[in-house]
């Protein structure tokens, strides 16, 4: 800053001095500079602060920062666990579940499956933006006892699938994009249900409720596939028609027309039926027969030495 000095005519001995242009608010790049400096030292503060603090606080920052919906509970690429080896290099969350249930005790690895389920579910609800607790929300999600259950209903108001067809609108595409990130992360097994509500009419005879609801469960399976998914984690696909309405809805009413997602962490085993046993017969118990082994012919005897 320069000052300029001259003398006032009108007062003697008095020294005035003028102000440079610049000084008069006309420059601004000093207030730049001075906020790149304060955020500097304040990332240099916290820096210094993390630095600080134990192992347990350092993994659960970095996970912290390093998840796009800050899900505390899994690792990601680029982040140090505690014996200094890359979260890259670390199993999904549900082999780390499956690992903490051979090395805790039953009652602590439930805790921890409930626990990163629980915040795995709110993660969910923030990515959409959604409120947990509404009533209509158009998304319910359910801890189970071995994953989770997505239920995604097509109403009205927000509709997932065009009236009656298997598209999906712009609302279904979000969705499903942002499930096939998550089932993807966090290896989930996958059950696809479609259902549908009781007095719909179709144009054509030859396509029914059943169908409808099979090619809703069908679309769905293709969009995670095509978005994130494994298709080797689609163990079921299934149109139920409208046979199963909402248990506190009226068959009529259309949270009945859902997607229903079940998110298994084990994989789901195969029911393979039972083989038919014969029925007992009436005249008694049934004897099962003892295989025999081939006869064998008996062996003679020796003769008796002659003398």
């Amino acid at each position: 800053m320069s000052w300029r000095r001259h003398s006032s005519p009108c007062r003697v001995g008095v020294d005035e001095y003028e102000a440079h242009p610049m000084a008069k608010g006309g420059g601004g790049a000093w207030k730049v500079a001075y906020a790149d400096f304060v955020t500097a030292m304040m990332a240099l503060f916290m820096v210094l602060w993390i630095s600080a603090q134990d192992q347990e606080v350092l993994v659960a920052t970095s996970r912290y920062f390093q998840q796009p919906f800050t899900s505390p509970m899994s690792a990601g690429a680029g982040v140090l666990n505690r014996d200094g080896e890359e979260a890259m290099d670390q199993p999904p969350p549900s082999t780390r579940i499956k690992q903490s249930r051979d090395s805790a005790g039953a009652g602590s690895a439930r805790e921890i499956d409930l626990q990163y389920l629980s915040s795995l579910a709110q993660d969910f609800y923030r990515q959409f933006q959604m409120d947990a607790n509404a009533v209509d929300r158009p998304i319910d999600i359910e801890v189970t006892s071995d994953g989770l259950r997505v239920t995604l209903f097509d109403r009205s108001k927000q509709p997932l699938f065009a009236e009656k067809t298997a598209e999906f609108t712009e609302w279904g595409a979000f969705v499903m994009e942002g499930l096939a990130w998550m089932i993807d992360r966090n290896a989930f097994h996958v059950i696809i249900e479609g259902h549908t509500r009781a007095g719909l009419s179709f144009p054509r005879a030859d396509y029914s409720a059943w169908e409808l609801s099979t090619d809703r469960a069908n679309a769905t399976r293709r969009a995670l596939t095509r978005y994130a998914v494994a298709p080797d984690l689609i163990r079921r696909v299934t149109g139920y028609g409208e046979t199963r309405p909402h248990p506190l809805e009226a068959p009529e009413s259309e949270s009945n027309q859902r997607v229903a997602i079940s998110l298994s962490v084990t994989p789901v085993r195969s029911q393979r039926p039972a083989p038919a046993s014969a029925p007992p017969s009436r005249g008694g118990p049934v004897r099962h027969s003892q295989p025999t082994s081939p006869s064998t012919p008996p062996r003679a005897s020796p003769s008796p030495s002659s003398p």
